[in-house]
Order: structure tokens, then C-alpha cells, then sequence
């Protein structure tokens, strides 16, 4: 079983740290969860057979022993690192994250924070956190089913086969729609963790010597092997993990055969790296996010492997001189252990607490860094008048209310652009006590009439984009009170269908895919205007905000903060002709209808931009987040801009 472990941790590392060949190393993770699976499910089903009882004292004091002092050693010490390395906003979700780790809720947590404006994963540093969490919650569910349905064998084996096939089936039927949630949560990772506990305990039912035929261990690594070299993030977990939670379990079933692969397993060096297999796990993620962190982009070669030395070495000392006096120590009963498992788990929850509480302790940075720190941290809105109607015209669809109470006479719908517009928005509609809605859908143009196949969106995604849309079409000829509808998006996007700058990778394209993009991006908001016109007298669009294509407020704030100023110096302003440039094939539609009496233009272009270049710095303080969103600084300063839709045709 250690030779697996090496083969699942090594995996992992290997892919973290970028070794080419294994672009399926993530699976190291379900090898994992087999093979706890496998050692749990024997530990227990023989206590069980042994005494028809289980020990939840026995096996929480086994447990305790073998993954908490490993695990607060890590995270103190990590804490302490990333108090030096992480910017505030950072800090703070690391406090949050450690919170949620100290009581095993950390898969939960990022499946919930999961989202278009999420934190990359090269910056969570405790994000490995959350398979630890999933063998926890197992270790809660486990004993408990066995325990319910101790006095009946068949019940017993015939409710984990149902558990296993029912969570076998909801992970490959839902990872198409919900990837995040069946790569996060436990109930679509159970049946990993399932195979192995049947496998042991048909294996004691059945007597066996674990040694069937040579092949079926030759199979069952080739099976391991094929889901680290092919399996894909895309459509990961659904059935592609059953590859190697197959061939874990071959390996298994015929570990005793004295055969070559069993061999290999078995020889002193995997044996000792799935000894230490623990500790390297917790250490490497760490190690590897922080110090491409501190560095600002990933090392060469050498300094890669300079790094992955660091990792074994700190998890050699954490398994011998943490893992192994506790395990081994006889004067660790329950309430000692136990005892010190809390007061441990106190202090992590005080020091999340705290760092979570203190916006991650800005006052750390000097003053001149902190204006693109608070930047990047400017991003969160206030959700509290938000909410998804169940039932009624606009059924499934995300609605704000600004202003005051009343009837809706103004209307905002949008992609992320009116997100990021949101502040300023909601402040003028209070201050004009207009009473209206927001509606903003990340990626999603608002434009009747067509479907958009997005890059950094999944097909369901790009698929809610337009049901939500259609219901928006439906439903807004049932506002009666309505004076004025204004559109918000990113339409050089639509239009030219890529990003620009650090974004430019990002690709969409507007289907029915006919003609030249700009052409049906410029019909479809043709089509669009005159529909709107039916539902409110004046509508009214802003002109795009001026993109400035290298900017990024988190990135910035990095470089400046470890003293690599000369990486950003030139990202703060674009020359005007290259935002002129990326708006052309945009803004030639706003101006038709504008000419046509269609709609109104909004501009910000004269807040943003001087003669010769459009800047995110404004009376000192930076206005953007990214490359081509304001944040709530920005939005707020900006507000009186959306004055006219607010206030056409009131008191008519």
C-alpha cells in the first residue's frame, strides 16, 4: 500500500510543480481516497466482525494521532509565512480558508466561493485542504453507517453498494452541469472512498490472499498510469476517474503476488515516500504556490526542483520528529489527545478569526501600495437586496433592487461590467430615490436573439446565459412603471470576440455563427434596441469602459509590495489611440443609433482619459480592478454618470 501512496503523492507533486509527462497528476488524489477507503473499511469492518461493535473512542484517538499534528504544524507555519508574503485581501481568505480547515470544511468552502471573480488556485494557499476534508467528512459517515446497520450484514453490505452505485452515478450524471460540486463535495467523491472499504470487506468475507494473477497488477498499474498521462481537467471528475480508482483497486486485490510490479511497490524507496507520503502532500502545496508567489512568475528548471527538495525535506522532518513521536507516544490517551486537538483548533480558529476579521491586517503595507491593495479588494458588493425569484416572469433569473422601495422605473441588465458599476449605481438611485433593478450575468451579453460559446465558460454556462436572457424578454413588458432601460457590457468583447492585454486569451463567439462577428454583434444589438423600445420609452447604453489591456490591481499590488516595481511600471494607462483602436469595432453601432434618436449614449470615457491616454489612477486613487473593470472606488466616483437614466421621464 505505501508503493501506492508514493505513486499517488509523487503524482501529485509532479503536477503542481509543473513536471511535464503527467498531465493527469490530480487523480493522485483519488488513489488516495481508494486507499483510504481500503485501510479505514478493513480497520473497521474487522473490528466489527471481531467484536459487532466499533470503537468511535479506538479510532477518533487513531485518527487524531495520525493527521493533526502533522496538519497545525503545517498551517502554523504556514500562517507565519503568508502573514509576510500575502496582501490583505489574500490574507484575509487565507484566515477564512484556515477556519474552514480547522473544522474540516474546507472542500465546502471553496466549492461556495467558486465564481467569475474567484481567486485563482495559484493563490489559495491551503487549497489541498480539501480532499483532507473529504476523507474527514468520511471518517464521520463511515463509522456511523456502520454502526446503524450493525445487526444486519445484508442490510449493511447491500446500503454501501447502494451508496457506492448512487454516488458512482450522481458524480458522472452531474460533473457536465456542476463540475465544481462533484469535484468538491463529498457525496460525489464517496464511491472512491467506497470501492476501497467493499474491496476490504470482501477480502476478509471472502478469506482471500490478495494474490489472484500477475495481470491483474500489470493492469491495474497501466490503468493508474493512463489516468495520470490523459486524464483532463475538462469534464474531471464524472467518469474519467474511474480509470484509476479502477486500477487502484486491481493493484490492490493482487498485492500480495509475487510479481514485478508488486515488487517495485514494495521496495525500500516507495515504501519510505508513502511513509512520508502525508506530510509531503500537506508541505508541497504550500512550498509551491508561495514561492511562485514571491517570485511573481514560475522558476526555471532547476529552481523548481530546488523547491521540490524544500517540500521533502520539511515533510521528512514533519514525519519524523511530528508524525512519528505522536502515533507512537502510549501516554497520548483519548482526553489528552483530544484535549490537545481543541486547544490546537482554538488557537487556528482565533488566528483565522483574526486575520479574516482585520481585512487581513492591511496596515502591514505602507500607505502609496495600498490604494491598488485596496483596488483588488474593491471588488465586493453588497448582495443584501439581491435574489432569485422561484417563481413569477423572472423565474430563475438573479435580481438587485436599488433605490428605494416602489415600483421598478428603471431598469440596468448587464455582463460583469454592470457588476462592477453596481456601487456607484445603487448610491445614485438612492440618491435620487429612483426605485429600480439590476440585473448583471458575468460573460453574458445582454442582447436578445443570440447564444454565445465562451471560452472561460462551461456549455451550461453558456447555456444559462441564454435561458436567462429569453426570460428577461419575456418578462420585461410586465413592468408597467418602467421609464428607462440601460445596458451595460464589455462590447468590444462581443464584437471583435476575444480580450486584450492579460485577458486576451479569452475567446467568445456569438452563434448563430454567420457572417463576421461584428456584424452580428452590431444586428443583434439592433435587434435588441428596438425590442427594449417596446417596454420603456428611453434606452440608453454605456459606451464601454476604456480597456487598459496589461492592468491588474492584485497583480500590481504584488509586484510592488516584493519590490518589482519595474514588472508594472508601464500597465497603469493605455494611449488613447489603442483604446480608440479596441473600441472600434464597437462604438460605430452606438453612434448609428444615437444618430437615429434609438438611444442614449453614457460615456465615461472623459472621467477616465485625457488628451493623449485614459489612466486607472484618478485624484489619486486607482479606479479598476482589472484590465477592463472599475472597482467599487471607481464605480462610486463615477455614479452621476447614470443620472440620466435614473431621472428621464420622472414626474411625467
Amino acid at each position: 500500500m505505501d508503493g501506492l501512496r508514493a505513486i499517488a503523492v509523487l503524482s501529485v507533486v509532479f503536477y503542481h510543480f509543473g513536471v511535464p509527462g503527467i498531465a493527469g497528476g490530480f487523480v493522485g488524489v483519488d488513489i488516495f481516497f481508494v486507499l483510504s477507503g481500503f485501510l479505514i473499511g478493513g480497520i473497521l469492518w474487522a473490528e466489527l466482525s471481531e467484536t459487532g461493535r466499533v470503537s468511535l473512542t479506538r479510532f477518533y484517538l487513531r485518527r487524531f494521532k495520525r493527521l493533526a499534528p502533522a496538519f497545525f504544524t503545517m498551517a502554523f507555519l504556514v500562517a507565519a509565512a503568508s502573514y509576510l508574503l500575502l496582501l490583505p485581501f489574500e490574507f484575509r481568505e487565507f484566515g477564512k480558508t484556515l477556519i474552514a480547515a480547522t473544522v474540516y470544511l474546507s472542500n465546502v468552502q471553496f466549492f461556495r466561493d467558486s465564481g467569475y471573480f474567484d481567486t485563482g488556485a495559484e493563490e489559495k494557499v491551503l487549497l489541498h485542504t480539501w480532499s483532507l476534508a473529504v476523507e474527514e467528512q468520511f471518517y464521520v459517515f463511515l463509522p456511523l453507517v456502520l454502526l446503524l446497520f450493525r445487526f444486519s450484514r445484508k442490510t449493511l453490505l447491500t446500503a454501501l453498494v447502494g451508496m457506492f452505485a448512487l454516488s458512482l452515478a450522481a458524480c458522472i450524471w452531474l460533473t457536465p452541469t456542476n463540475p465544481t460540486a462533484t469535484f468538491y463535495l463529498f457525496p460525489f467523491r464517496a464511491w472512491e472512498l467506497l470501492a476501497g472499504v467493499l474491496l476490504a470487506i470482501w477480502g476478509q468475507s471472502a478469506g482471500t490472499r490478495w494474490a489472484i494473477h500477475p495481470g491483474l497488477s500489470w493492469l491495474g498499474l497501466a490503468l493508474v498510469g493512463y489516468g495520470l498521462v490523459f486524464t483532463t481537467q475538462a469534464g474531471f471528475p464524472g467518469y474519467q476517474v474511474a480509470i484509476p480508482v479502477l486500477g487502484t483497486v486491481l493493484v490492490l486485490l493482487n498485492g500480495h503476488d509475487p510479481n514485478p510490479v508488486n515488487r517495485v511497490l514494495s521496495a525500500r524507496m516507495p515504501v519510505f515516500v508513502g511513509l512520508i507520503s502525508y506530510s509531503l502532500y500537506l508541505w508541497h502545496w504550500p512550498v509551491a504556490v508561495l514561492s511562485t508567489y514571491a517570485r511573481g512568475a514560475y522558476a526555471g528548471w532547476w529552481e523548481t526542483a530546488l523547491w521540490m527538495v524544500l517540500s521533502l525535506l520539511l515533510s521528512v522532518l514533519s514525519w519524523r520528529y511530528v508524525e512519528l513521536p505522536v502515533r507512537r507516544s502510549w501516554r497520548l490517551g483519548f482526553p489528552a489527545t483530544l484535549g490537545a486537538v481543541a486547544a490546537l483548533s482554538v488557537v487556528a480558529l482565533g488566528l483565522g478569526g483574526l486575520f479574516y476579521k482585520t481585512g487581513g491586517m492591511p496596515a502591514r503595507f505602507p500607505p502609496d501600495l495600498r490604494r491598488h491593495i485596496d483596488a483588488s479588494a474593491g471588488f465586493l458588493q453588497d448582495w443584501s437586496r439581491c435574489s432569485t425569484p422561484d417563481d413569477g416572469p423572472f423565474a430563475g433569473v438573479e435580481l438587485c433592487r436599488i433605490g428605494p422601495e416602489g415600483d421598478t422605473e428603471v431598469l440596468f441588465w448587464g455582463d460583469s461590467h454592470l457588476r462592477a458599476y453596481m456601487e456607484g449605481i445603487a448610491l445614485a438611485a438612492m440618491e435620487s430615490g429612483t426605485p429600480g433593478l439590476l440585473i448583471w450575468h458575468a460573460g453574458c451579453p445582454p442582447l436578445f436573439g443570440v447564444q454565445k460559446r465562451e471560452s472561460a465558460a462551461t456549455p451550461a454556462q453558456d447555456a444559462d446565459c441564454a435561458r436567462d436572457n429569453e426570460t428577461i424578454r419575456r418578462a420585461l413588458p410586465m413592468l408597467p412603471h418602467l421609464r428607462a432601460i440601460t445596458l451595460v457590457g464589455r462590447w468590444a468583447y462581443y464584437a471583435d470576440g476575444a480580450g486584450t492585454g492579460r485577458d486576451a486569451h479569452n475567446r467568445i463567439t456569438l452563434l448563430p455563427d454567420t457572417g463576421d462577428q461584428p456584424a452580428r454583434f452590431t444586428m443583434a444589438l439592433h435587434r435588441t434596441v428596438s425590442e427594449l423600445a417596446g417596454s420603456a420609452p428611453a434606452v440608453m447604453v454605456l459606451r464601454q469602459t476604456p480597456e487598459i489591456p496589461w492592468y491588474d490591481s492584485r497583480t500590481t499590488a504584488r509586484a510592488l509590495a516584493h519590490g518589482r516595481e519595474e514588472a508594472v511600471a508601464d500597465t497603469f494607462q493605455a494611449p488613447l489611440d489603442t483604446v480608440n483602436q479596441r473600441a472600434a469595432s464597437s462604438d460605430p453601432v452606438l453612434q448609428t443609433l444615437a444618430a437615429e434618436g434609438k438611444i442614449t449614449v453614457l460615456d465615461p470615457r472623459a472621467r477616465l482619459c485625457g488628451a493623449d491616454s485614459c489612466s486607472v489612477l484618478q485624484d489619486g486613487l486607482v479606479y479598476y480592478f482589472d484590465n477592463n473593470h472599475l472597482n467599487n472606488d471607481g464605480a462610486r466616483a463615477l455614479r452621476d454618470l447614470f443620472l440620466p437614466a435614473l431621472t428621464v421621464g420622472a414626474g411625467e
